[in-house]
């Protein structure tokens, strides 16, 4: 299909996400780089985005996924870069799998090392080993306490050929101008150290570190450490609260649009859409766009959130009326005479940063990638 036939549709720009994956390595330039790539690279395409960036970088440590389907996938591209599974195996048969495609793992919780043990003793694999041992540093959700971080060091290091990580996970990072968020953050680090330290001094062993995502690596350079995981930043979003992408110095990497399929006059005094949720205060000229929530586009938007209409006058900043349907959305023109049906209409991307819209949605950006669907044609530059 060409772009005048398409309904919808979205570019990835690569060189954007290549560019964002180097300012990373400026500001950490003594950490290795886990980029996370969960969630078909939380949106973007896992195979095209793991592709561009280890062409871009030849000192990545691992790609990090989410789930073993995601970690299996990503070992069929044969990129020759570890995979490390953030969520870990839950079973004997995940460990299995794990073992046979030399997927590292991240280790959260007593029953895996139970079942570490277990394997281990029947079949040690040949390959070298790295477990990235989970702290639970405060946030509550995946991880283990320091005295149980210890008890698994002791009992898996006993296996030759092992390495270890010890790593963690901020859960205020992205909000640092709230007192709160400082506190806990501190909190958190004070026992990510203490945890560290206690390894030191009950193994003799000084572990590897990471700690730091999207928000730690922008924010907080005492948490870079060993290694550094970004995610959102890769892909043109801010993970502080308040700022957008753009005003950090990331480039959007997603642009999604659609275009004009019909224009309306319509009356003041007259709704539009669903739920007669918007009511015109002024004859409206009203452009219908072949995009809604059964393509991504958040039903949450409220009138008011920003798009951007291209027509030959240049490109038009003006903003949604009306219900998000499933297929359509109506913004207001009226400002607009030259608009013209097929004009093209930018919901997130160049020119309209996702964060915005997300803000106006009630949500973040990270949500508004990974909700695009397959009716969206994606295109890669």
């Amino acid at each position: 299909m060409t772009k005048s036939t398409k309904r919808a549709w979205t570019i990835i720009n690569l060189n954007a996400l290549r560019k964002n994956l180097a300012l990373v390595r400026t500001l950490c330039p003594e950490s290795r780089i886990i980029p996370v790539i969960k969630s078909n690279a939380y949106g973007h395409g896992m195979e095209q985005a793991a592709r561009a960036l280890k062409d871009a970088d030849t000192r990545i440590a691992t790609f990090a996924v989410a789930t073993l389907e995601e970690a299996l996938e990503l070992k069929g591209l044969n990129l020759d870069v570890p995979i490390l599974l953030l969520s870990g195996f839950v079973s004997a048969e995940e460990l299995a799998l794990c073992m046979e495609n030399e997927i590292e793992s991240v280790i959260h919780s007593t029953y895996q090392v139970e079942l570490l043990e277990k394997q281990w003793d029947l079949e040690l694999p040949t390959n070298n080993r790295r477990l990235w041992l989970k702290h639970n540093s405060g946030m509550n959700r995946l991880g283990m306490t320091t005295e149980s971080c210890l008890k698994a060091y002791a009992k898996l290091h006993e296996y030759p050929g092992t390495e270890f990580v010890l790593m963690s996970h901020l859960a205020c990072a992205g909000d640092m101008e709230n007192p709160d968020s400082q506190e806990i953050t501190a909190r958190q680090m004070d026992q990510f150290e203490q945890t560290y330290k206690s390894l030191i001094e009950a193994e003799r062993v000084d572990l590897p570190r990471s700690i730091a995502a999207s928000a730690g690596i922008l924010t907080l350079p005492d948490t870079h450490l060993d290694y550094v995981r970004p995610g959102v930043m890769l892909y043109g979003s801010s993970p502080l609260a308040g700022s957008t992408g753009e005003e950090i110095g990331l480039q959007p990497v997603m642009t999604l649009s659609s275009r004009l399929i019909a224009i309306n006059q319509v009356s003041a005094g007259e709704f539009i859409g669903y739920n007669a949720s918007y009511v015109c205060d002024r004859d409206t000229l009203v452009g219908v766009v072949s995009i809604g929530y059964g393509d991504g586009y958040p039903r949450s938007a409220a009138n008011g959130t920003p798009v951007l209409v291209k027509t030959q006058s240049g490109i038009n900043r003006t903003r949604l009326i009306g219900r998000v349907s499933m297929d359509t959305i109506t913004v207001d023109l009226t400002e607009i005479p030259d608009a013209c049906i097929n004009n093209e209409v930018i919901l997130w991307g160049d020119d309209l940063c996702a964060d915005e819209v997300a803000h106006a949605a009630g949500t973040i950006a990270y949500e508004l990638f990974c909700k695009v669907t397959q009716r969206v044609t994606f295109e890669y530059v």
